[in-house]
């Protein structure tokens, strides 16, 4: 199998990462094909690449066009049905690719799945990053089958059954190509963070469907590009946030979304600065600064995509409420909690 799959592994001056991870890649990939696309590196990571690993493919860019710019400008290049997006600092395991392969040839509209995510620190935790599905709430909040907020839960086999998921993590994620091109690849002004469920709420919007496949497990680094206290990371998941529900709710959501979602930001502002972190204070207001100054650029995409038909979402892949007072005060902090509240 895997011989209609490429594995496309983005990178950045991450040497270290690639030494560490890709050996296993490489082990594990059987005949897929395995690409390694370098965001204009000023490390070692092209000429080591070279040296050591000859038979990998490598694209190499221009200039850094992120996460979303570089996956978009790759896909464009890659001639296989299938393909992995692989975060650089991902192990993965013995057929790992077989149980996805499997899952999306079950099914032609299936447009993306992941496996299970567990942490490579802590390899019976799930790891931050898509755990075991990803799940959004009614104000766009993100949560994963295995993760709430910061609370990752320990993994029983609680979570090893395959089911559709709102969305799949960019850290580990099969789609297929045609399906990621024809609904518009990531939105390159993202740059990083939140892209992917963009992506798959258009999946889902276009009549294709995500799902998360277990049987498939790999073990994630993490924050190895960002550390999850950077500004940076804030500012991009605080204004792509807004911009992902304000690109794709509908008019009447539209309307009482965005205003709760900004006062919502507020608070989450005047807890950075109980606990002293301005910058990341700061980075929320300049990331609601930056979604008003791009309002004309998110209105085109939504007039856009008011073009495209909208299929139904099942109710199975969100929270029709909100995650926010089920976690910080009822005490739910499993996604079985949230889910059946």
């Amino acid at each position: 199998m895997a011989s209609n799959i490429t594995v496309a592994i983005l990178n950045w001056n991450g040497i270290d990462h690639l030494k560490q991870y890709l050996p296993s890649v490489v082990a594990y990939s059987g005949d897929a094909r395995i690409r390694v696309i370098d965001n204009a590196s000023d490390d070692a990571s092209v000429s080591w690449l070279k040296n050591e690993y000859p038979d990998v493919e490598l694209h190499i860019l221009p200039k850094n066009l992120g996460f979303t710019g570089g996956y978009n400008e790759a896909l464009r290049h890659i001639e296989t049905e299938l393909v992995v997006l692989l975060n650089s600092d991902v192990e993965v395991t013995a057929k790992w690719l077989d149980s996805m392969e499997k899952r999306m040839a079950s099914d032609a509209r299936i447009a993306a799945c992941q496996p299970k995510i567990l942490s490579w620190r802590q390899k019976d935790l799930f790891e931050y990053a898509g755990a075991c599905g990803g799940f959004l709430d009614v104000m766009g909040y993100p949560f994963c089958r295995g993760r709430i907020f910061e609370t990752c839960e320990t993994d029983s086999g609680q979570y090893d059954s395959a089911i559709p998921v709102f969305w799949a993590s960019g850290a580990c994620m099969m789609v297929r190509k045609d399906a990621f091109l024809t609904c518009g690849s990531f939105e390159e002004t993202f740059f990083a963070h939140m892209e992917e469920i963009d992506l798959c709420w258009r999946f889902w919007k276009q009549g294709y469907s995500v799902w998360v496949e277990p049987q498939s497990t790999v073990y994630h680094l993490g924050a190895g590009t960002l550390s999850k206290t950077s500004p940076k990371k804030t500012f991009l998941n605080y204004r792509n946030g807004l911009a992902m529900l304000f690109m794709n709710s509908t008019s009447t959501q539209l309307f009482w979304k965005i205003p709760v979602r900004l006062v919502l930001d507020g608070i989450a502002g005047i807890k950075y600065i109980y606990h002293g972190e301005w910058n990341n204070c700061w980075a929320i207001a300049k990331a609601h600064m930056a979604f008003y100054g791009q309002i004309g650029y998110w209105m085109k995409r939504r007039k856009d995509d008011a073009r495209i038909t909208r299929q139904a979402i099942p109710s199975s892949v969100f929270l029709r409420g909100s995650v926010l007072p089920a976690y910080f005060f009822q005490g739910k902090k499993w996604f079985s909690q949230v889910m059946n509240s």
